[in-house]
């Protein structure tokens, strides 16, 4: 966003646009929107001459946002109204990169400056989940609240069930099922002041994948509160002390989250003729 303005300061009329929206993603060289900004293949001083010829703001509804100090169009108004209505329909308090970018195809607001190939670009890599990976050899775990996360014991399986069905979904539930039937679940459980469950994590359970996160998810009254991150950490522990290297983020939907919480980076979605590799603090990994 900060992007986005700067870049309608220095335009022509200093009126924010859609198209400075699209710049300004392309501009952010990590996570996603770099991985998206290498195979799009977009030049942004293109873009930006494009916009400059386009420029007729004389015909454009001009108005305030609350998001931005210049002077924005009506139609990055409907962007963000859109992209708000994805964050609340995948039950999500934060805004993200993936609900932007999305909102910004869908209202075909930027149709002048992508091809269909590049929308598809945009739509595959940018809004749906990814798997992501982390490095634990080395990982320094911060202090974690632990009271009221503990792992669960045979008593929590039809609560913990009822739980994961009823918040997120009955393919969930099915893997929690599965995973109590080993000798020791490896989830764990947050707990609010009344010991209702209220969060959930696990590692090793699906489909009986080593070095394998998840599904992790937390209620949405309880999603600002860091419990996500502690269950996250719980896990993430136990995973280094069994003596995994790495561990696999397993559909990451809010990317940015896993991003600042464990440094984990978005595994290639394709692999060309030539190494891809992902660079983390210490290593690289080739694929």
């Amino acid at each position: 966003m900060r992007n986005a303005k700067n870049e309608a300061e220095f335009s022509k009329n200093k009126v924010l646009k859609p198209a400075h929206l699209l710049i300004a993603c392309l501009k952010e060289k990590t996570g996603v929107l770099g991985e998206i900004s290498l195979k799009c293949n977009l030049e942004i001083a293109s873009l930006r001459a494009l916009i400059e010829e386009m420029d007729d703001t004389t015909n454009q509804n001009l108005t305030s946002s609350a998001f931005f100090n210049v002077t924005v169009t009506e139609e990055v108004i409907k962007v963000f109204e859109v992209a708000i209505s994805y964050m609340e329909r995948y039950n999500q308090v934060y805004l993200n990169e993936g609900h932007l970018l999305k909102a910004l195809i869908t209202t075909n607001v930027i149709d002048s400056f992508l091809t269909d190939k590049h929308k598809k670009i945009i739509l595959t890599l940018g809004t749906t989940s990814r798997d992501m990976i982390t490095h634990l050899g080395n990982y320094t775990f911060p202090n974690i609240d632990s009271q009221m996360v503990r792992k669960v014991n045979n008593n929590d399986f039809n609560k913990l069930v009822k739980f994961v069905e009823h918040n997120f979904s009955y393919e969930w539930s099915q893997t929690i099922r599965d995973a109590f039937l080993l000798s020791e679940p490896s989830i764990y459980i947050a707990l609010d002041n009344e010991g209702e469950i209220v969060g959930f994590a696990a590692f090793d359970v699906y489909k009986n994948k080593r070095c394998y996160f998840g599904p992790m998810g937390v209620s949405v009254s309880n999603r600002i509160n860091g419990l996500g991150y502690t269950l996250l950490h719980h896990c993430l522990k136990d995973m280094k002390d069994i003596g995994y290297e790495y561990a696999i983020i397993g559909g990451a939907g809010p990317i940015e989250f896993y991003e600042k919480a464990c440094n984990a980076v978005v595994i290639p979605s394709t692999i060309g003729r030539n190494c891809e590799t992902i660079q983390t603090e210490n290593d690289q990994i080739f694929l």
